[in-house]
């Protein structure tokens, strides 16, 4: 008894909030009507997917419902909701977290992983879709920075504040429907172990419905083998050419009702079909592709061919050097006309505009 009395007293002193206790039934309320009429925002807490709503909205929602604007309010002020709303944080309806801003580094790591699955989805694309792929990056990355990305963590100091700071949902209440489907799983249960006490109609009923049941999971399994069938023998008479599936849905993800819908499906896939034109241009492209590859190892022979010359200073006299001729000026001058020498100076010399830090220094003799 002593020990608790010390307890007390520590916590009187130091100002330590009392041991939460069980929340009212008003509290019960104003929590359930808050988690409807609230907007709330779904994020990770701690490798949770939690709701959190604000606390601004909260008390503007509560001044405005029936327990502010009825005869004998609960709450009149933004005060008194501020205090009702820090006793059901006591009583562990919800708690507040702390908004921790993301960091560059993550959002750059995000980012980097984004663009190379998209760079690599839109390598075959033209020219034109790469521009506009990368206005459209552009317009992304503004949009992001604009946008404010943050992450929840625990608080340390676990009071409400009419503020926009969090406040995460603890209390999750169960749905009536909920409820409903636990009984009916309990009664069938029941119902089925006192299956030899059931009236012979009754049975002979469920006899009837078990066969039917089985003789449908056995329709199926036929319908799944006769469409391999049938696609099998079509796909081999017609060389590959026709592709005809039966219930194209039967072994999909989808709802019973699309399973079987729609009957069937057709394509053709000879020659002049889509298919056939789609890998013809993607032939070309590498054809195009390995040309070019072909080209550089000549286009890099001819630049060794065109070297210019080096100094000879053996009399002491100054050769004038040949102009330098590059390798696309080679590849030009041979598809050039003869109209093409009036762009030639008086000293019968071709010439080039270059920067005078290019230049070597002269050589006095």
């Amino acid at each position: 008894m002593a020990e608790k009395r010390k307890t007390k007293k520590r916590k009187e002193e130091f100002g330590e909030p009392p041991e939460s206790e069980k929340a009212t039934s008003e509290e019960y309320a104003v929590a359930k009507w808050l988690k409807a009429n609230v907007p709330t925002k779904k994020t990770k807490f701690l490798n949770h997917h939690v709701e959190y709503f604000t606390g601004t909205k909260a008390v503007d929602a509560l001044l405005t419902s029936k327990w502010a604007t009825s005869k004998n309010p609960l709450f009149t002020t933004r005060l008194d909701v501020t205090e009702f709303l820090h006793q059901m944080l006591l009583h562990k309806l919800f708690h507040r977290a702390k908004k921790v801003p993301v960091s560059e580094q993550e959002l750059r790591g995000k980012s980097k992983k984004k663009d190379v699955e998209k760079s690599s989805k839109s390598g075959d694309e033209k020219d034109g879709d790469k521009a506009s792929a990368s206005e459209g990056k552009d317009k992304d990355k503004e949009k992001e920075k604009k946008k404010r990305k943050i992450r929840l963590e625990m608080h340390l100091e676990q009071v409400f504040l009419d503020s926009m700071d969090a406040y995460v949902w603890i209390y999750d209440p169960m749905p009536w429907y909920y409820w409903l489907c636990g009984a009916l799983v309990v009664f069938g249960t029941i119902g089925i172990c006192m299956f030899p006490l059931w009236p012979a109609t009754v049975r002979k009923g469920v006899y009837y419905l078990s066969i039917a049941a089985a003789a449908f999971l056995v329709l199926i399994i036929v319908l799944a083998v006769l469409r391999v069938v049938v696609f099998c023998l079509v796909w081999v008479l017609t060389l590959t050419r026709h592709h005809l599936w039966l219930l194209p849905n039967l072994t999909e993800d989808v709802g019973f009702f699309a399973s079987f819908w729609p009957l069937y499906k057709y394509e053709y896939r000879g020659p002049g079909s889509e298919s056939d034109k789609k890998s013809k241009k993607k032939k070309k492209k590498d054809k195009q592709s390995d040309d070019e590859e072909e080209k550089t190892p000549l286009v890099q022979a001819e630049k060794q061919e065109v070297a210019p010359a080096t100094d000879n200073t053996d009399t002491g006299d100054l050769k004038e050097e040949p102009p330098e001729i590059t390798a696309t000026e080679h590849v030009e001058k041979h598809s050039e006309s003869d109209t093409d020498n009036s762009q030639r100076s008086s000293t019968d010399r071709d010439f080039e505009i270059v920067n005078s830090d290019d230049l070597e220094p002269e050589v006095r003799t």
